[in-house]
Order: structure tokens, then sequence, then C-alpha cells
């Protein structure tokens, strides 16, 4: 009988072995996988855009006012008069309508606007631009502009500079009664006070 032992031992050794390399028993290999190209498709990638996404803000220590806009290239074109057409409105950047958000009541312009968030469209012009406040927020371009839905309008001068701008770009610059809301692009700069609330 004991001469029975190592042969049976054998014989159960050799069988798990055999049984931990059945692909039947493998738990991993029972777990069904993707084709690689089926892996690949489905990663989505974001694209990027032509016009970034810019922020320009202003921030003390009892006001902050945030634009955000999307950020077009000249690109060896001519740009107002010609790329943006005088006398139309134009969503002011690119992409979605920039907005323009203050935390506290300011003058724009000269006059009184509330605290909140609102459309900046402009529509410029050769010798002043039409700056304007809008409440419908949300808008793609200037497609569904709303004259109704305005808040408030002002006309401004423009000015020509030396430097020239690849990107249209929106910035502010402290004053004593507030900051300056600039938009420059090309050789062209518009200026707009905001005047803070005491």
């Amino acid at each position: 009988m004991k001469s029975f032992i190592p042969v049976i031992t054998s014989i159960l050794l050799s069988y798990q072995f055999v049984s931990a390399q059945s692909p039947a028993k493998d738990p991993v290999l029972k777990t069904p996988s993707l084709p690689v190209s089926s892996r690949v498709d489905s990663i989505i990638t974001p694209r990027p855009r032509t016009s970034p996404v810019a922020l320009a803000q202003y921030k003390s220590t009892n006001m902050y006012i945030r634009v955000v806009y999307g950020q077009p290239l000249k690109r060896g074109r001519e740009v107002f008069g010609v790329l943006q057409p005088y006398g139309q409105v134009w969503r002011t950047g690119a992409n979605e309508a920039t907005e323009i958000t203050f935390t506290k009541d300011v003058k724009f312009g000269g006059k009184p606007l509330r605290a909140g968030t609102y459309t900046l469209f402009t529509i410029p012009d050769a010798e002043k631009w039409t700056i304007i406040l809008n409440g419908e927020l949300g808008q793609w371009g200037a497609f569904s502009y709303d004259p109704a839905k305005n808040t408030l309008t002002v006309d401004t001068k423009v000015d020509l500079i030396k430097e020239t701008y690849e990107a249209f770009t929106i910035k502010f610059d402290e004053t004593k009664s507030g900051a300056d809301l600039s938009l420059l692009w090309d050789k062209t700069k518009v200026t707009i006070p905001v005047a803070f609330e005491k």
C-alpha cells in the first residue's frame, strides 16, 4: 500500500498543474476583451479651438470684474472694416458672445450699471464704437442679438496705436476712480471708463 502513495501523489500534483494551465479554469482568460480598434475609438479627445478662450479680470478689496471671451487672431488680415465690417453688431471676440461680470454697482462709460453678468456686444466704426451690455446670456456669436434686451449702450472714440495686437485682447488698467476697460486688436484701441460706486 505504501508503494502506491508516491504514485497517487504524483498523479494528483500533475492534475493540479494541468488544471491551473487550462484556459477554462483561468478567470483572466474568461473575461472578454475589446479589440484594440474599439478601445481606441472610445477615447474622446477635445478639438483645439482656433480662437482660444481668454480671461480678463480686475480685482481689488471691494470689486471684482471678470470678462470671458474668445480670442481671435489677426493672421495677416485687415480686421476692422473688412473682417469685422463697420456698423454691424459684433460678439466682441470669437465663438460664444463675450460676457462681463461686476460684483458691485458701477458707472460704465459714465452711466449707472447694477452688479451682475451681461453679454458684451459692440458695433465698431472707423471713429467711434457703440458698446452694448445685453441681458441675455449664453449666446453664440451675435446671431440671436436682441436690442430689446439691452441694459446699457455707450459710445466711445477709437484710438489708433503704434503697436500691433495679433490677438484680440481685453485688459484693465487701474485709475483713480476705478479702472479702464480696453479692447485692443490690430492697431485699434477702444477704452471704456469704469467708475466704482462708493
